[in-house]
């Protein structure tokens, strides 16, 4: 039986589909994504996780008891305390310092997506929150598993290894594995209305997902 979360993504089967499986990550797992493209991705990936880091403090706002005032504070305090920190330790490897990422214009691939996942949780509540940056937190958790299970992945001498590495990481695939329980026990309690209006929110937020892998290979 699909859990709640399954049955949610197979509602947008083929976006989830071109999401996981785009040409932008194929080609970095086989070591053959043009370092331009990976180093533009990385840097609209740090303006992303500074509106990622809004987004969680929306979530704080927007809980309604205890338990999920601290969930998104964990969460908020990972992003701003830690994650964003390795990232801009992480681009420095490859010359890009933190200033440089701190005066960066958005892309509109950026721009789409984070404000898509602002406006769904203000307008609506936790669930839709979580259901748009779901894409994201589950995705990337996904999309490393299925590389590693692909003949054309290649670990040893791929400049982007590491990256790879780091998704498919222990501490990642644990929270992300916490945010699906999370997921799964809210969409079991919602009706087929409700389901209907998350669908979209999910499927829409898939696509401009896979707006951000094209926007490497597009440079702009």
């Amino acid at each position: 039986m699909q859990s709640p979360f399954e049955a949610l993504k197979a509602r947008s089967a083929e976006d989830w589909q071109g999401y996981c499986e785009h040409r932008f990550v194929r080609e970095l797992a086989a070591g053959t994504l043009p370092e331009a493209a990976f180093r533009h991705y990385l840097k609209q990936d740090y303006l992303f996780l500074v509106q990622f880091a809004r987004a969680w403090g929306l979530a704080v706002y927007k809980s309604r008891d205890l338990a999920e005032i601290r969930q998104g504070l964990e969460a908020l305090k990972a992003i701003v305390d830690v994650e964003i920190g390795l990232h801009v330790r992480y681009c420095a490897t490859w010359g890009i310092d933190e200033a440089e990422l701190a005066g960066l214009p958005e892309s509109r691939a950026t721009l789409a997506y984070t404000r898509y996942v602002l406006d769904a949780g203000m307008s609506g509540d936790l669930l839709d929150l979580h259901v748009a940056l779901a894409p994201c937190i589950i995705g990337y958790a996904e999309i490393v598993r299925w590389l590693l299970s692909q003949p054309f992945t290649r670990t040893a001498g791929n400049p982007y290894g590491d990256w790879i590495e780091m998704y498919a990481g222990e501490e990642y695939q644990t929270a992300v594995a916490s945010e699906l329980a999370w997921l799964n026990q809210r969409l079991s309690q919602v009706d087929e209305t409700r389901l209907d209006r998350l669908s979209v929110v999910f499927r829409d937020a898939t696509r401009l997902e896979a707006d951000f892998w094209q926007m490497g290979l597009d440079l702009s």
